[in-house]
């Protein structure tokens, strides 16, 4: 699949992650990306699980009808929505602090999913992280055959 210059994301987030993934959202979106929001949106408590098994579900489906489509997924620490992600097979989540691992990600390991935690990084520091993780291109080569060795 040819990554376009403006890749599609698919967003969502519980109650945790919600005021980051509205501010990512909105910067995606300022950058030309069209950006489907799965939720949540507001403060009201729901479970992570949910709206990670969501994402990844649209990134799957989008990703096998031809799109070049990612998923971005934040709630208190990133840590819950990076293990609700990674159940499903195909999806490759990265929990990601900081730029250098979120580029590195996507080099290396061919990242399709972009977690973040909302009480762990700030807005400007989330918005760099994930230009990081935009910028950057799967390498392949013997990448491509560990990330081979991930998938049963």
């Amino acid at each position: 699949m040819a990554e376009s210059a403006a890749p599609r994301f698919v967003a969502g987030a519980d109650h945790a992650g919600a005021p980051l993934k509205d501010a990512l959202v909105a910067h995606l979106t300022s950058l030309g990306h069209d950006v489907r929001d799965l939720g949540t949106h507001g403060p009201e408590s729901v479970d992570y699980p949910d709206f990670a098994h969501a994402v990844s579900r649209a990134v799957l489906e989008d990703r096998a009808a031809g799109e070049a489509t990612f998923g971005l997924l934040v709630c208190g620490t990133g840590l819950g929505m990076s293990y609700g992600a990674n159940r499903h097979p195909g999806i490759r989540a990265a929990l990601c602090s900081e730029p250098w691992s979120a580029a590195m990600s996507r080099r290396h390991n061919d990242a399709n999913v972009l977690c973040l935690g909302g009480r762990v990084v700030g807005v400007e520091l989330a918005k760099a992280i994930l230009e990081a993780f935009l910028e950057a291109s799967f390498e392949g080569g013997r990448h491509a055959r560990r990330v081979g060795k991930i998938e049963p």
